[in-house]
């Protein structure tokens, strides 16, 4: 890749970066006149009670067509008609749609559960799959599974402020370096991602602690489908990764370090709903953040301790890929249980006090 390669790519994340900026804000006006006449339609009530507008997530459809427009105009690897760029932008749109439409009219978990298993069987039928069994049918029973999980997982980890926007930056992040790193700098994976990137960095400007606006469904469905697409791409099937005992047990590994903090959330909370007897699919106080905020620790320090503990999960990732060790690797199998078991622990400790 040449310098002006690099300019260009600079110039996409601030141009996407700015962008979601004047979006945000342009939201947050509309809402602020709008809500007056309709508050119940356009606001969502939060933990904490107060009711913002949760419009933040048209700000990332609307940033990522911008960056999918770039990705086909600019010269890239994967030039000409391409059928895995096209199942991102079907899926990512119907992802959007279903978001949206929960937003506004609260639709069935039925119709919600079916939209995203659709979702997952569009980025299967348009060639993203996860590649870890002999078994074609176990790896799309194990895909579908990924991209239902994952999108459940950012939308229950949106409970607090800049929490799933946080975690969702450190994801594309993660993709934009493994991909320079890579040699793959122009692949449509970096383009989106830095156009992801950049509309989340504007949008954490009005969503970090103390928040104006909140994502919502429309954002969170977004980035869960969008997250999970781009995990099969550069985590489930990372070709660099060396097999352990004939398994790619390493990409597992790498899936669940940059996914850490989602993945122990859901799993934490489904185990003690379920332990309780309670449904996993409706929601309550018992997230991990809340049970931080329960011990004395503010909004805002959770969210900064989030986000270092996925700092430290996606730079372990990111060595795996680049520079493989089994020091490293059995590191960072260690530094997973550790975040897990602390913070399960945590609620269950919450909850005998």
């Amino acid at each position: 890749m040449n310098l002006s390669f690099h300019f260009i790519l600079t110039t996409i994340f601030i141009v996407c970066f700015v962008f979601s900026l004047l979006i945000n804000y342009i939201l947050l006006r509309f809402a602020q006149t709008l809500g007056m006449r309709n508050r119940e339609l356009h606001q969502q009530v939060r933990w904490n009670l107060d009711s913002k507008p949760s419009l933040g997530g048209i700000s990332f459809y609307v940033v990522f067509l911008f960056a999918f427009i770039f990705t086909i105009i600019l010269p890239h690897q994967n030039a000409g008609f391409n059928i895995q760029i096209i199942g991102i932008l079907l899926s990512a749109t119907l992802a959007f749609l279903m978001g949206l439409a929960d937003d506004a009219f609260n639709t069935q978990p039925l119709l919600k559960f079916l939209t995203q298993i659709f979702c997952a069987l569009i980025l299967i039928f348009s060639g993203h799959s996860i590649h870890i069994f002999e078994n074609l049918f176990l790896n799309y029973l194990i895909t579908i599974l990924w991209v239902v999980g994952l999108m459940n997982s950012i939308n229950m980890l949106d409970n607090m402020d800049g929490i799933s926007c946080l975690v969702s930056i450190l994801g594309c992040f993660f993709m934009v370096a493994v991909n320079v790193s890579l040699f793959n700098t122009n692949s449509y994976a970096t383009t989106l991602n830095l156009g992801v990137l950049g509309a989340l960095c504007g949008f954490l400007v009005f969503n970090f602690h103390p928040s104006k606006m909140f994502m919502g469904d429309t954002g969170s469905q977004f980035l869960g489908l969008f997250l999970a697409v781009m995990g099969i791409d550069n985590c489930w099937n990372n070709p660099t990764s060396p097999l352990v005992n004939g398994f790619p047990i390493a990409n597992i590994v790498i899936v669940v370090l940059v996914f850490l903090l989602p993945l122990t959330d859901t799993i934490t909370v489904v185990i003690n709903r379920l332990k309780e007897g309670r449904s996993p699919f409706i929601g309550g106080k018992d997230h991990t953040t809340h049970h931080l905020f329960f011990r004395g620790l503010t909004e805002k320090r959770i969210a900064l301790l989030f986000f270092g503990l996925g700092d430290i999960g996606i730079l372990m990732a990111y060595l795996l890929v680049v520079r493989f060790s089994y020091t490293l690797f059995y590191s960072s199998i260690f530094f997973v249980l550790l975040v897990f078991f602390s913070l399960y622990l945590l609620t269950i400790v919450k909850k005998k006090s």
